[in-house]
């Protein structure tokens, strides 16, 4: 793939902004979306406010995350191989994503929701400025003309949208016909149980710490590619693979990541605690930190209880009429 032609687009979101400033929208904008009416926070009408605010809420949540310095991909693969650098293990998932597309040198291909700021930086560093262009642009409205790539891909991104028919449309509209679309899909596994009120607090933990209008199932989104036009070509859950290690375990506690033991994030929170009296850290970082803390243990929750998946892969092809 690296000689290959690249296209990217961008999920909206504002231009980066300091790690203060940024500490700041979390607190003052991105949390009031939940701190709403009570009777609306956590069901279905909370869901469809939050959907119809999709550009600010998402906005905020973007914000804030491009504030850190997060590497070159942000997030979650598979271990297959036991203990090992996570860049490693990032780029072997998304190389086997490549695969399952059957991506070759020379196509033009749309990275959707790629991250502008931080893409251009690592394009520009590796030297490939050249060979790719970076759109700012909202993936509910793509801002490219139609039949116009190859192929496409998603790797945790469209699962922020208000939508996941809407973006799959749009990603339809602007590929060629007979061209393949990958996508890593955040999704509820068939065991979720919404009257399950245990199930529904891990639905809300993960919705609320990352940035997502509304969670979907496997099943809805199998039937939203198919009913966005797609041929269905493959479709997996990758984390039911027995790897030596699950997708999780780089933010829990289980095999010492320090941070994120239970003694590890009482650390976190007191010296988070002391940042902010003496006024390092602006105010409202504790509670960022502690929500944080609490959409981490309901991933974590939800991959041991196999009630989530980060990685649930999926293949379709545009029909060449």
């Amino acid at each position: 793939m690296d000689s290959a032609q690249t296209t990217q687009s961008s999920v909206s979101a504002g231009e980066a902004v300091g790690r203060s400033k940024g500490e700041k929208v979390m607190t003052t904008g991105y949390f009031r979306h939940w701190e709403q009416k009570e009777d609306t926070v956590d069901n279905e009408k909370g869901r469809d406010l939050r959907r119809s605010q999709y550009t600010e809420f998402v906005n905020e949540y973007a914000s804030i995350w491009s504030a850190r310095q997060l590497g070159e991909s942000f997030h979650f693969c598979r271990y297959p191989r036991g203990p090992e650098n996570k860049g490693k293990a990032t780029v072997r998932h998304e190389h086997y994503l490549a695969h399952m597309m059957g991506l070759r040198p020379g196509m033009r291909v749309l990275d959707v929701g790629c991250g502008v700021r931080k893409a251009t930086e690592l394009a520009n560093a590796d030297g490939m400025a050249k060979t790719v262009e970076f759109v700012k642009g909202d993936f509910m409205d793509i801002p490219f003309a139609g039949n116009e790539f190859d192929a496409a891909y998603a790797i945790e991104a469209t699962v922020h949208a208000p939508s996941l028919e809407k973006v799959y449309e749009q990603v339809f509209r602007v590929l060629k016909p007979g061209a393949v679309f990958g996508v890593f899909e955040w999704v509820l596994t068939d065991d979720f149980s919404p009257s399950d009120p245990s199930h529904q607090a891990i639905r809300s933990g993960i919705e609320r710490g990352n940035g997502i209008p509304s969670l979907q199932t496997k099943a809805v989104a199998r039937e939203v590619l198919k009913s966005a036009g797609f041929e269905v070509l493959a479709t997996e859950d990758l984390a039911e693979r027995r790897d030596a290690l699950p997708w999780w375990y780089p933010i829990s506690g289980d095999l010492l990541v320090i941070r994120n033991t239970e003694w590890g994030r009482v650390g976190v929170k007191l010296l988070v605690r002391l940042l902010e009296t003496v006024r390092y850290a602006p105010k409202g970082t504790l509670k960022t930190t502690e929500e944080f803390i609490g959409a981490a243990d309901s991933l974590i929750v939800g991959g041991k209880e196999g009630l989530f998946t980060p990685m649930y892969l999926m293949v379709g092809r545009k029909p060449v009429v």
